[in-house]
């Protein structure tokens, strides 16, 4: 079937249009003085300017999707805790409608927080469109520039600019990447983050002490730096969830759905099927339109129809990232600081879509091959089982968005970025493929461009000062006695730059009981992998970590003896994943529908 390209939005007030049911304004949102979008946006701005806000329990929520009916449906359900899902059921919620969500795993537990860490504006794109003379490429471009900006601004705790730096040992390479990195900056325009600029190779080993002066007999001219966007994508994904959540969203995660439920005149999908994964209950819920933002999984639901080291600066030095634009394959190959570890990664590869994704041997390889190229430093990769010893580090692999994919394409890097939106089944919207810079983009004004998430609204980067001075940070003595002791500042730095203006709430406690209560963490998994990054840092502390979080997190939760067993399990079953190499093939990929990044955690 022709796939329409419509915006999300359009797409939706066409579908309601179409089943004769009007959108309404939700009054879950509302005050009674608010009138009509303007009301329902104003009180969403001021419920996250509100430190004392609270998110309604995960009750509250499957309560509002099970109070549904055929005579009272939601106007909206979304299908898809990602950033697309969360993005849609915010924008949604702000603009009056009444909204709901569901997501089989946790918000963010698939491509959402598998990204680059980049939040970037598409410099390879911008080339495309130059040599290829390609206005929807480089329309992309001045899209992505414009969200990259907004993302930042949004949540300025979790993002900020990054310096990456491009090595040039080529004359020719000097001025081809200045004067393409000049135009990035024109293009950019208001939306740029700060000027880039040519560093000589002196200038350039001393911003990057392992950057190599000399590679395949060829010394380093200089090279060029420009600056892209960086982000802690999960945690991003949880706040936008969070915040849809307080403009009155009705979003449950590990909630799946099972099969939609029809018309029986019309066989318009009115609704779906739903199953509590963490109770077994079986409910369902209605909606005069449902959107599909399942990523990777989104045709499954379509046819329904039918380790303990760490070397924080060893690697690449904190604030600078660096950027190989091409390999002996043609990939790019990047370095990148983050959260005092480096992702060393490259661009995709066609794979199977699983929910554990796992590392091929011959990808590793690859990526240190390319990177040592570049590095008066070597690293050494023995095998994947002792990889984590020979780095220093966990070894994981991560997928970047799924894609919406041409059969006929020769490669991924040809594959398009933007994302595809589509009404192929009366009353059920599909939204597949783009990236993090591209799942807002409605035809009639954005709402959300200047709604700040959860924990961003005034927050200021020295607000970490207030938390050393005033909580303290239970320790463990020698003697293995836990006493209060001063909070550092590294600690309460971490708390600031992922809890925003509301890191006080989570040092009064516990950063996993807060997590329980106020970020509807529901699993051991949920907590190690998205709600801190600790998985992706340290495979070896995260699994010294479980037995406590799943402690506390059963003292929250009411966790019964056979739960917290369970939980045990699939807690060590997923760190797992990041050792595994089972999974050590290529594949030809043609009709693949996701892409595979894989990144090295040094």
């Amino acid at each position: 079937m022709a796939a329409s390209r419509l915006r999300v939005v359009g797409a939706l007030a066409a579908a309601a249009a179409g089943s004769g049911a009007a959108i309404v304004y939700n009054p879950l949102i509302s005050s009674e003085n608010d009138a009509g979008t303007g009301g329902a946006l104003e009180s969403v701005r001021r419920k996250i300017a509100d430190p004392a806000a609270v998110v309604p329990s995960r009750e509250v929520h499957r309560s509002a999707l099970m109070g549904s009916s055929t005579v009272k449906p939601l106007d909206v359900l979304v299908v898809g805790g990602g950033a697309t899902g969360c993005g849609v059921a915010l924008d949604a919620a702000c603009r009056g409608l009444s909204v709901g969500l569901v997501e089989r795993e946790d918000f963010s537990s698939g491509t959402s927080s598998r990204s680059t860490k980049l939040i970037h504006g598409g410099v390879r794109y911008l080339e495309k469109a130059v040599f290829n003379l390609d206005y929807g490429q480089l329309k992309l471009v001045f899209h992505a520039l414009k969200e990259r900006k907004r993302i930042i601004e949004n949540a300025p705790h979790l993002c900020h600019a990054l310096p990456c730096m491009t090595p040039c040992f080529e004359w020719f390479e000097v001025v081809y990447y200045w004067l393409g990195l000049k135009l990035y900056d024109v293009v950019a325009n208001r939306h740029m983050l700060h000027l880039s600029r040519y560093y000589s190779a002196n200038e350039s080993v001393e911003l990057f002490p392992t950057l190599a002066r000399k590679g395949h007999n060829r010394s380093l001219k200089g090279t060029v730096v420009y600056y892209d966007g960086q982000m802690n994508d999960s945690r991003l994904n949880v706040g936008l969830a969070c915040t849809a959540a307080l403009a009155g969203a009705a979003v449950l995660n590990h909630a799946e759905v099972i099969s939609f439920i029809k018309d029986d005149l019309t066989g318009r999908i009115i609704g779906a099927r739903v199953r509590d994964n963490l109770s077994g209950k079986v409910f369902d819920t209605y909606a005069k339109v449902v959107v599909n933002a399942a990523g990777p999984f989104c045709d499954a639901l379509r046819q329904m129809q039918r380790r303990p080291r760490r070397s924080p600066d060893y690697y690449s030095p904190e604030g600078m990232g660096l950027i190989v634009p091409k390999t002996k394959d043609g990939r790019v190959v990047f370095m990148l600081p983050w959260l005092g570890r480096t992702i060393a990664g490259t661009t995709d590869s066609n794979t199977a879509i699983t929910m554990l994704p796992e590392p091929h041997e011959d990808e590793i390889q690859f990526i240190l091959d390319a990177i040592c190229d570049y590095l008066s430093v070597k690293l050494i990769f023995i095998s994947l089982t002792s990889a984590g010893k020979a780095l220093g580090c966990p070894v994981g692999m991560e997928r970047n968005s799924s894609l919406a994919v041409d059969p006929s394409a020769k490669n991924t890097e040809s594959i398009s970025r933007d994302h595809v939106v589509l009404e192929d089944f009366p009353g059920l919207i599909t939204i597949t493929g783009g990236k993090w810079t591209t799942y807002r983009s409605p035809p009639n004004g954005c709402l959300t461009g200047r709604v700040p998430l959860v924990g961003g609204d005034g927050w200021d980067p020295s607000s970490f000062t207030e938390l050393a001075q005033n909580f303290v940070r239970m320790k463990k003595t020698h003697a293995g006695r836990v006493v209060p002791g001063v909070m550092d500042s590294a600690a309460a730095k971490h708390l600031s730059h992922a809890y925003g203006n509301l890191a006080h709430r989570v040092a009064a406690i516990a950063q996993v009981a807060y997590c329980a209560r106020q970020e509807y963490c529901e699993s051991a998994v949920d907590f190690i992998a998205r709600r801190s990054r600790l998985a992706f840092l340290d495979t070896d502390a995260a699994g010294r970590a479980l037995p406590r979080v799943i402690e506390i997190m059963a003292a929250e939760h009411g966790w019964d003896r056979r739960r917290r067993r369970e939980e045990l399990r699939q807690g060590r079953e997923f760190l797992e994943t990041f050792k595994s190499s089972k999974n050590a093939q290529f594949h030809d990929g043609k009709h693949a529908t996701v892409k595979n990044k894989l990144f090295l955690y040094l």
